[in-house]
């Protein structure tokens, strides 16, 4: 088995059921010959994605069901303990595969042993490129993106070439198994969102680079399968796990003091503009400190 592609799907049917389908145009013989395996993790759904998906009859399919919403991270792990593939290909339900850019992403993996993360460029439904790579949060980094600025294109970028960099997005991103077992897969402590840069990060720290791989098609309906609120909050839990495991203490408590003044600052606007959105989510961020 070469590759494992590993989708995870909480109440999104019918974006689970058009990627899987992307997947089967795409890669029927290399699912056939058994070259190749999907393996779906259905975290908890309540919208009948399971039986829909066994409607399929997909070979070299596996759907494997949590009775509890594990999140990304577990789900992934759980998909990878499953695997039978010597490459791991972690993917959202909300991708559709439009060429065969998985079989030139492993090819491209198996002649460069050294790379041990390749993440595959992401493009949004009108054809654009989405920023899906960046460089890893400094202070600096990360005052730009608490700014909402950092799209401008020296942090979070879609490169025009295939390159080395710090890290790529979770929404694709190709592994090599034993170097996922060797960093101890993704971060169990991060329910949704940075466990893709703390991955990359843990792969830098063994000596492991991580690729951006732009040959490839692959749609990508960002925040498809949650929404801005929840995005938010598990975005200020990641940063301030990340900081408080990999930076020194004076940069941690720097990255908190900024965090919670965006939080004071929109929470307070919110107040003021009466607008229950910003009070709401901000309300709930301030409660992390």
């Amino acid at each position: 088995m070469e590759l494992s592609i590993i989708i995870l799907s909480f109440n999104t049917k019918d974006l689970t059921l058009n990627c899987i389908n992307s997947i089967v145009e795409q890669y029927r013989e290399e699912l056939e010959k058994k070259q190749f395996e999907i393996i779906l993790i259905d975290n908890a759904s309540s919208d009948g994605t399971q039986d829909l998906v066994k409607k399929l009859k997909i070979q070299n399919l596996k759907i494997i069901g949590s009775k509890e919403n594990l999140g990304f991270s577990n789900g992934c792990n759980l998909g990878a303990k499953n695997a039978s593939g010597e490459f791991l290909l972690f993917l959202n339900s909300d991708t559709q595969i439009k060429d065969q850019g998985f079989v030139k992403m492993i090819d491209y993996l198996k002649k460069n042993e050294k790379i041990g993360i390749l993440g595959g460029k992401l493009k949004n439904e009108d054809g654009t490129a989405q920023a899906s790579t960046g460089n890893f949060y400094n202070l600096f980094n990360l005052f730009f993106m608490l700014l909402g600025i950092e799209r401008v294109g020296f942090i979070r970028k879609s490169p025009n070439k295939t390159k080395q960099v710090d890290w790529v997005s979770g929404a694709c991103l190709a592994i090599r198994r034993k170097v996922f077992e060797k960093i101890g897969g993704f971060e169990k402590t991060l329910f949704m969102y940075w466990e893709d840069i703390d991955l990359c990060f843990k792969a830098k720290k063994k000596g492991y680079s991580t690729y951006f791989y732009s040959e490839i098609t692959l749609f990508h309906k960002s925040l498809a399968s949650s929404n801005r609120s929840f995005a938010i909050l598990n975005i200020y839990k990641g940063i301030l796990f990340f900081y408080k495991k990999n930076k020194p203490g004076l940069a941690y408590l720097v990255a908190k003091v900024m965090l919670f003044s965006k939080a004071l600052m929109l929470r307070t606007f919110g107040q003021i503009s009466n607008n229950k959105y910003l009070v709401q989510t901000y309300g709930q961020a301030l409660e992390l400190f």
